[in-house]
């Protein structure tokens, strides 16, 4: 009898039919490992989603003659390990101060900051109306810049080249706004 389990990795839509279907057969006792090992189930249920991308990345090298849930937790427990590794490191940040730190770092520079963006409003007013058009509906509308490209009629570089061109006019517009002497 010939061996068809290799053929449907073969086949993309197969394979993922077969991942899935091993899967979510897996994913409550993958779930269980994992919230064995973090203590909200929050960050479990973010950890099995990062497995179940890391599984489906690496399922051509599953070897379906194994058992698939324990392959699974392996990966799991990496993707743990790696959250739980972020998360003390983090916490060491916070526990040194960092959190104050930036707390006090913002406040300090909100005047400053609110300043820069007056006169940002400053500068995007002055700008010819195609390109104001083009800032808004990139950061504004978050528009992509393929939709924005076919928009202007123009090529989606560029509308790149364009949108740098504009940051760069805005960035000395506002840097001759902040120069010493100017209000």
């Amino acid at each position: 009898m010939p061996d068809h389990s290799q053929s449907c990795f073969d086949d993309p839509a197969a394979a993922q039919q077969r991942f899935l279907s091993l899967f979510l057969r897996s994913e409550r006792e993958v779930f269980r490992y994992v919230a064995a090992l973090v203590p909200h189930v929050p960050d479990a249920e973010d950890i099995v989603q990062e497995t179940a991308l890391a599984l489906w990345e690496k399922f051509d090298a599953y070897d379906p003659s194994q058992p698939f849930t324990p392959w699974a937790c392996r990966f799991a427990l990496n993707k743990a390990r790696q959250w739980i590794e972020r998360r003390q490191r983090w916490q060491a940040l916070l526990d040194h101060g960092l959190a104050e730190e930036l707390a006090l770092r913002r406040q300090e520079l909100q005047p400053e900051l609110e300043r820069r963006l007056r006169h940002l409003e400053d500068c995007l007013g002055r700008l010819p109306t195609e390109q104001r058009a083009l800032v808004e509906g990139y950061y504004y509308e978050r528009a992509d810049v393929e939709s924005l490209a076919r928009r202007a009629g123009s090529s989606v570089a560029a509308t790149y080249k364009m949108l740098q061109r504009i940051r760069q006019s805005l960035r000395c517009c506002i840097e001759r706004q902040v120069q010493p002497g100017m209000p």
